[in-house]
């Protein structure tokens, strides 16, 4: 069984959206990784497979580390999650043009020069 399916029981046994740490403590030896670090795993997994297919992922995230199905999730918050999965515009050149910087005036540097060798006036 995969990482995904493990997690996809789980999500489904608990009907609420779960933390990383909850759901690997829940999962304890279903998980097919022996990884040392099984929550980063797991958090991969979730997140590569969100990345992956969009829409069309079992999975979506509710807050920063917490996941649940998107048939269980509230309707806004997978609307909030489709949101931040749309590609970036790409912006036109005249938009990305910088304009060009003004002349700062001249600082003074904090040091004198005078016949003595000069020296910091502080």
């Amino acid at each position: 069984m995969s990482t995904l399916a493990v997690v996809e029981e789980i999500l489904r046994e608990t009907a609420v959206p779960m933390s990383v740490r909850e759901i690997v403590e829940r999962a304890g030896a279903r998980l097919p990784s022996k990884s040392k670090t099984p929550d980063t795993v797991v958090a991969r997994d979730l997140s590569m497979d969100i990345k992956k297919k969009g829409d069309g992922s079992l999975f979506v995230r509710t807050s920063p580390g917490r996941y649940t199905l998107r048939a269980l999730a509230p309707q806004s918050v997978v609307a909030n999650e489709e949101v931040r999965n749309v590609p970036a515009q790409p912006m036109s050149a005249l938009a990305t043009r910088k304009p060009a910087a003004a002349a700062s005036p001249a600082r003074p540097t904090g040091r004198t020069d005078t016949a003595e060798g000069g020296g910091y006036v502080g």
